[in-house]
């Protein structure tokens, strides 16, 4: 074709040019990667057959290089592709025949995957995908299988068969829907023999597969068959009357996204504690125009009850989703709490029925029988998963499953894949062992902790701290530029995951910055809402905020100052206590409250009475909080001795007033860096340990009171101040 309105056409003969074999198949599978209306994040493969120099004998060999398990088309690179002797691979179609005959058809599909690490070439470590004989067995040199939403609105459509060849013609094959594995893909080589001028296969309610000798010509047709397939939706679609009477048209109105947002920030936390009660998930919350058409229609009840067709969508989403019959014009958040409770209760005594009636006396035990995907009339999706990332791609998958069931019943009817087939797909006991090949998560993993301060010092350590668990950080401070500097951080540390949904807050990954006055409630709880909307609640809060007022030259301490500091220091953390814990009990989660005391609440000093008298009452604020929010939360504090390195609290001007202060020589020109190391060892002189305090020393203790690690521990102070036997407790 020579234009596209469908895909898009990435192809650069120059750039292509230039690579070697493998590289080619690497860009060929980012580009189809790259676009989502020709595959979903993690899903579809692609190969090529090479020519390679054989490791053993130095002879010419054809090796399969195919996307290995796991991986996602988009980013992956060569460590993601299996290499596979061809010719070994062919070889195994006598065993498996051999096994078969003996009528061990069930087992010997699921032993041929292991058989697979017996043909690599060249030992490379990848894991072979399931699809493997897919590619191995069709007859071209290259080959792409997709699972774009046009092509599986077809193949999820009561007609397949028939309005495959009505579309294609002699272009696309077709096979009725079977297990990715040994068996499709000899079927599939037996189609290829029947019908030499056929490039392609329609999968009955998965997707398709196509192949070339060329690698560009066989990127040029993939895209050409899911250009056709959209045309020929589009032109019915548009026939029935396109977006006014999609999904039988529209039975509810959309609420405005002020309206929103206030609705999501009401139900969010409770909805997460009650879809938690076995592991703690992430949300993702999804309101755009495409989700909204769907979740306001007539037919959304009765298509969300049917599920989901392609087996990549429902691993992720599960079979079906949680459809809530809230009406947003005439119903209050209170009534759709009450249709949501007895919704989950419905779901969960379905999915357990699911289980009961299709299982297999070697199934893996049942799974978690909550929703991960909950629609909403009026507002949205809701989608959970173990991280930001999962969450947002589950979200993703369930848009693509919305598109499958909008292009299918344009041009048909739509039909989902029967449960015993989804069961066997989501119990399938490889996947199982997929499953728990899976590295074991981080001690902070599934939670959300929200660093109040972590614009710089302290609370930007213990965010970088945190986050190596596992955690999912909100940093929160007065300057927000700063706060998202610190999220930006993190996130080009350890990167935004994968796959994007939604707006606005949605897109984050393990990241965000937020803005917050904590001497105002109404700043706090807004900022708690939008935590809400980001990650659907939190675990734990650490408050790291604090302001230090020296007296002036005469000793004294102005009323104002006198003031902010007790604002800052206790009333502070008192009001983000008191509002957290509003959410807290919504969502009926245990967390973690911990606030920053100082060793200066047990020292008497000259010259910071303000400051020392704050932490003293911060020190009890601790021990009344730990009796106020029991049992629920832990509440527990820290207290630094003084920190100069990395401090805020410690600019250029402070630092040069203290080393005068206790006549440590310095020049007036000196480096900022020199005279803060002078200041910090003056300091650390003073200890016990005689080592400088660092932001580092502190953030390990609000790692250790936010984990599980001290988990009977509540209304303490731990002090981390290098041994200051002053501050040792009389």
């Amino acid at each position: 074709m020579s234009s596209y309105k469908f895909v898009n056409f990435g192809w650069d003969d120059a750039k292509a040019a230039l690579l070697d074999p493998v590289a080619r198949l690497i860009y060929r599978s980012n580009l189809l990667g790259g676009d989502q209306r020709i595959t979903n994040t993690g899903g579809g493969n692609t190969s090529s057959k090479i020519t390679e120099k054989d490791p053993l004998n130095g002879l010419p060999t054809e090796v399969l290089w195919v996307k290995g398990s796991g991986g996602d088309l988009r980013t992956s690179t060569r460590e993601n592709f299996s290499s596979l002797y061809q010719l070994k691979l062919l070889d195994l179609q006598k065993l498996y025949a051999a096994r078969t005959d003996k009528g061990l058809k069930a087992p010997a599909e699921d032993d041929m995957v292991g058989m697979y690490n017996h043909t690599t070439f060249n030992l490379n470590p990848r894991p072979s995908s399931i699809d493997t004989p897919l590619h191995s067995f069709l007859p071209g040199k290259h080959v792409d299988h997709m699972h774009p939403n046009a092509i599986i609105a077809i193949a999820a459509s009561q007609n397949c068969e028939k309005l495959t060849k009505e579309i294609f013609g002699g272009e696309m094959a077709y096979v009725p829907w079977m297990r990715p594995g040994f068996e499709l893909g000899l079927a599939m080589q037996e189609i290829a023999k029947k019908n030499p001028k056929t490039p392609a296969i329609m999968m009955g309610q998965h997707g398709f597969i196509s192949w070339d000798s060329d690698d560009k010509a066989c990127y040029t047709l993939t895209l050409n068959l899911i250009e056709k397939a959209a045309a020929y939706i589009d032109a019915k679609y548009q026939a029935k009357g396109g977006d006014a009477t999609v999904f039988g048209g529209a039975k509810y109105s959309t609420l405005d996204a002020a309206k929103r947002n206030e609705v999501f920030a009401a139900i969010l936390p409770w909805l997460r504690g009650q879809v938690s009660q076995q592991k703690r998930f992430i949300g993702t919350v999804q309101d755009d125009e495409k989700i909204l058409r769907f979740v306001n229609s007539k037919d959304a009840a009765r298509l969300a009850e049917l599920g989901t067709s392609c087996p990549d969508h429902f691993l992720r989403t599960k079979i079906k989703p949680l459809y809530v019959d809230w009406n947003p014009q005439a119903e209050d958040t209170a009534a759709l709490k009450k249709k949501l409770a007895a919704g989950l209760e419905a779901y969960r005594k379905d999915y357990a029925a699911y289980y009961a009636k299709c299982k297999h006396a070697n199934s893996p035990a049942m799974r978690d029988p909550n929703p991960t995907v909950v629609l909403i009339p009026g507002v949205g999706m809701v989608a959970w998963g173990k991280d930001k990332s999962e969450s947002r791609v589950t979200a993703e998958f369930y848009n693509c499953a919305v598109e499958v069931m909008r292009g299918a019943e344009a041009i048909d009817k739509y039909i989902a894949l029967p449960q015993q087939e989804a069961f066997d797909i989501e119990y399938w006991l490889l996947e199982e062992a997929k499953l728990k090949r899976m590295p074991a998560e981080k001690e902070l993993a599934r939670q959300v902790i929200i660093v109040i301060g972590a614009g710089s010092g302290i609370g930007k350590e213990t965010a970088h701290r945190l986050v190596k668990e596992g955690a999912h950080i909100v940093c929160v401070d007065l300057n927000e530029a700063a706060a998202q500097a610190t999220a930006k951080e993190i996130e080009a540390k350890y990167g935004v995951g994968i796959g994007v949904a939604g707006t606005g807050l949605s897109n984050y990954g393990p990241a965000i910055g937020l803005a917050a006055n904590i001497t105002d409630r109404a700043s706090i709880r807004k900022m708690l809402d939008q935590v809400a909307l980001a990650y659907g609640g939190f675990d734990s809060i650490c408050v790291t905020a604090g302001i230090f007022v020296p007296s002036d030259t005469s000793g004294h301490i102005p009323d104002d100052k006198w003031a902010v500091t007790f604002a800052i220091n206790v009333t502070g953390s008192y009001l983000v206590g008191d509002e957290a814990f509003k959410t807290w009990k919504e969502q009926g989660l245990k967390g973690q409250l911990v606030l920053t005391t100082s060793a200066n609440a047990a020292v008497a000093k000259k010259g910071s009475v303000a400051y020392d008298v704050s932490k003293a009452a911060g020190n009890h604020l601790v021990r009344e909080l730990a009796i106020e929010l029991s049992p629920l939360v832990r509440v527990n504090g820290v207290a630094p001795a003084t920190v100069v390195q990395g401090s805020a609290m410690f600019p250029r001007d402070r630092v040069i007033g203290s080393l005068a202060k206790y006549n440590i020589p310095y020049k007036d020109d000196e480096a900022t860096d020199s005279l803060v190391t002078k200041l910090a060892q003056f300091y650390a002189d003073r200890t016990l340990t005689k080592a400088p305090i660092t932001p580092a020393d502190q953030a390990e203790a609000y790692f250790l009171l936010v984990s599980q690690r001290l988990s009977k521990t509540t209304g303490q102070v731990v002090t981390v101040d290098g041994g200051l036997h002053e501050a040792f407790l009389r």
